[in-house]
């Protein structure tokens, strides 16, 4: 069953950001009301994970420019992601909040838990303003993620909702043509 166009999963889960004096609580309707990608990675202190978090870093200021805030997820505790924080380059840079989910109630929600492993895959999720899923993207663990790949996504997502009756074509690129699917093009692509 996709998760495609579904509502994202009741929660309530202690947060850690950069620059905040002590952590905080992040629900699911705290996230209503503007875009959001949730990024679930299997775990603190491995070896994709921090390259992952530090490319979505890299993009997070375009992202937040089109309205969209980063929750990184995983089955980590809140303060195992300050120690991580404190301890790795890569992750000190990260200024997006960092969710723990050490029940995995986010993680089961969107569908990534690894149960024996109590871990995520590398799940990406596009949340629109309603908190309904637009885009779901799931990899192994051996396979890292692309945030560039992600704003193109993000851009489409926002322009179909804001064109009501048009669609992007595949590699669609803001400011190029997008379809308005009719009888008339049918078998003309």
């Amino acid at each position: 069953m996709s998760i495609i166009n579904k509502e994202i999963p009741e929660f309530a889960v202690q947060a850690y950001q950069a620059g905040k004096e002590d952590f905080f609580e992040v629900t699911s309707s705290d996230v209503k009301g503007s875009w959001s990608i949730f990024l679930f990675y299997p775990a603190d202190f491995t070896f994709v994970c921090p390259t992952e978090l530090e490319d979505m870093q890299k993009h997070y200021a375009e992202l937040k420019e089109l309205g969209v805030e980063v929750y990184s997820v995983s089955t980590d505790s809140h303060f195992v992601h300050k120690a991580w924080h404190d301890s790795s380059d890569a992750i000190g840079t990260l200024e997006y909040p960092m969710l723990a989910d050490p029940t995995g109630v986010i993680t089961r929600g969107f569908d990534v838990m690894i149960e024996e492993a109590n871990q995520a895959l590398r799940g990406t999720f596009l949340v629109n303003p309603d908190g309904v899923v637009k885009v779901a993207e799931i990899h192994d663990l051996g396979i890292g993620r692309s945030a560039k790949d992600m704003i193109r996504k993000v851009k489409a997502a926002q322009y179909v909702q804001n064109h009501d009756g048009e669609v992007c074509p595949a590699a669609w690129e803001e400011g190029e043509k997008t379809l308005t699917p009719g009888l008339d093009l049918v078998g003309k692509i």
